[in-house]
């Protein structure tokens, strides 16, 4: 069985067909769906789909990077009302967007720091969006993370000292259709770490993986994932399967098969 570990099944993308989604995923042996939130205006879509089947939907809570405004701190405020009322598993996605946008700079910077403070009172993991970033990241985790943060550096598609860091900090690594796509430099990466730093996710309805790129994301396609993942580093789908299963029942606290 697979975990999707990051998925946006509660966007509109998915409205008309939702249910065919699930059951469709469900055929290629993804049973679990973990939930990162955007923003306080998807949050009620996030609790809503954890309420229709807590075993199935894992919510987490947190300002998406890209969501970052001047009001942030009164978007904070609203989010984090949220955060004891239900069982969140991860402050997520949470860091820093440097590709589209650079105005909110600041903003940004501090919104990550404030979550991570959230994270560390509430003990939940850490789900963290870099993109065009990491050394900002980087920094503010040297200095905001505590010895008992945990988390995931979702999309990961830096190089070998990247991941080296956040491997030594103790984070792991989110992997998905990055990994198929023909001028990926993670297939060098992915052959020099260990399986038991890495999870799986699809960022369901962005990133599909090859050859379905352009095309929306499903949580059916991550068994294509895992496939090339076993297949450079020459081991059966299903150890990979195994392997980050256990690794996301670790990080997150859930049991996921």
């Amino acid at each position: 069985m697979f975990t999707d570990s990051h998925t946006h099944l509660y966007l509109e993308d998915f409205n008309n067909d939702l249910n065919i989604v699930i059951d469709n995923a469900k055929q290629q042996k993804v049973n679990r769906f973990l939930l990162p939130n955007i923003d306080i205006n998807t949050l009620p879509n996030v609790i809503d789909l954890h309420k229709r089947n807590p075993k199935l939907f894992y919510p987490m809570i947190g300002l998406h990077p890209c969501s970052v405004t001047g009001q942030f701190y009164d978007e904070l405020k609203k989010i984090h009302e949220y955060i004891t009322q239900y069982p969140f598993i991860g402050v997520g996605e949470i860091g820093i967007d440097l590709y589209w946008d650079q105005t909110y700079i600041a903003e940004q910077k501090e919104a990550f720091k404030i979550q991570i403070g959230w994270s560390k009172t509430h003990d939940l993991p850490i789900i963290i969006h870099s993109r065009n970033s990491f050394n900002e990241i980087y920094d503010i985790l040297s200095t905001e993370k505590s010895e008992n943060t945990k988390g995931v550096f979702h999309c990961f598609s830096g190089n070998y000292e990247e991941a080296m860091k956040i491997i030594e900090m103790g984070l792991y690594l989110g992997i998905g259709g990055i990994i198929t796509f023909k001028n990926s430099k993670l297939f060098e990466v992915i052959k020099k770490i260990d399986l038991k730093h890495i999870i799986l996710e699809t960022d369901a309805p962005y990133l599909a993986p090859h050859p379905m790129r352009g095309k929306r994301n499903e949580p059916k396609f991550l068994p294509i994932i895992a496939e090339k993942i076993a297949e450079i580093k020459q081991i059966t789908i299903q150890e990979v399967a195994e392997r980050t299963n256990e690794n996301i029942e670790k990080l997150f606290s859930i049991k996921v098969a």
